[in-house]
């Protein structure tokens, strides 16, 4: 089941976006038939459509849904709704533009690439898991992949994030088919659980064995040992290198840092952003106290009590071990650039 897909309809019958309300997971798999601008915005505002190479699918097929559902002249406005739905994540306003370039060659053509994006998304996480798994094998050695690898995720970065297979998730899967793959470490990942609800429903889906982790308990147990690396994803990748992902990822490779393990970063080409030279100029959303005040609409905190809720952090290059894409492995540690096409 993919969890975003464009679906055609017979005649002259309309279009429409499918999405996978992951709001509701795991205790409930509902498909969204999404058919206006609004109810997308709307869909990517509340996460029911999230990780960065579903929001660049999202975002393209969104223009499609403005050109066949407004006059031409609130098609830009839309546009711009879009690709500002969600800030931090490059890939939304990336998808945006692409199928937005096409506006002049009408509807088809703009459909026409945003259906190509979805297929290079989906063929990106083929060759990402591979590069990634080999990666591991490479750094970690004959030894530990024969005996299985402990692998440390945060967040949701599977197909759930994507259409088919994912990122940082897509690796584990990989390590999970090709038998080295001892066990996976889902860091919960407060204050939405995407960790608990998502990564640990897709793990299961796959028959690979895991345990869940509360997040404060991940450094603990890369210090004791007993993880051999952390793969996360990225929401964007600035052209140093330093790179936007979960709140919480930060910490992960600082703890890895510490108990000398490498710590990678898995994104799809298309997740670089060259025009942002440094973190520093990476703007993080901050998504209000609701969601650290309450767990699932019941109140957790006293009344009247705010909270900082930024959704991402920035880990700085020289903490990433590598960042593995579809097409290449960067190694910021050893002064290598995403920018750099050679690297």
């Amino acid at each position: 089941m993919r969890p975003i897909d464009w679906v055609d309809q017979a005649g002259d019958q309309p279009g429409y976006l499918r999405l996978l309300d992951q709001t509701l997971l795991p205790l409930q798999t509902m498909m969204l038939e999404i058919r206006t601008v609004d109810r997308l915005v709307e869909a990517i505002s509340r996460l029911a459509v999230r990780g960065a190479p579903a929001l660049g699918v999202a975002g393209a097929f969104g223009v499609a849904l403005a050109m066949q559902t407004l006059p031409s002249s609130e098609v830009p406005g839309a546009v711009r709704r879009i690709r500002d739905a969600r800030p931090t994540a490059v890939n939304l306003a990336w998808g945006a533009d692409l199928a937005a370039a096409e506006i002049p060659h009408g509807f088809d053509a703009v459909l026409d690439v945003a259906k190509q994006v979805r297929d290079d998304d989906i063929a990106a996480s083929k060759r990402m898991a591979r590069i990634g798994a080999d990666e591991l094998y490479r750094e970690l050695g004959e030894t530990a992949k024969q005996n299985g690898l402990r692998l440390m995720t945060i967040c949701n970065t599977g197909a759930l994030a994507a259409v088919e297979r994912g990122t940082a998730l897509g690796v584990i899967e990989e390590v999970h088919r090709d038998g080295h793959l001892q066990r996976a470490l889902a860091c919960e990942t407060r204050p939405l659980l995407q960790g608990a609800r998502l990564t640990a429903w897709e793990l299961q889906q796959m028959g690979a064995p895991f345990d869940l982790l509360a997040d404060s308990a991940a450094a603990s147990t890369m210090r004791r040992g007993q993880a051999d690396a952390v793969l996360t994803g990225a929401d964007r990748v600035a052209a140093n290198g330093d790179s936007a992902n979960k709140i919480g990822t930060l910490a992960l490779a600082l703890a890895a840092r510490y108990a000398r393990i490498p710590f990678y970063i898995v994104a799809p080409e298309t997740t670089i952003d060259r025009r942002t030279a440094s973190g520093d100029d990476i703007e993080i959303e901050d998504r209000g106290s609701a969601e650290v005040c309450e767990l699932q609409g019941v109140r957790i905190a006293p009344a009247g009590t705010t909270a900082l809720n930024p959704a991402f952090d920035v880990t700085p290059a020289d903490l990433i071990t590598a960042i593995i894409t579809d097409r290449r492995v960067i190694r910021p540690s050893a002064g290598e650039r995403p920018d750099d096409e050679t690297s």
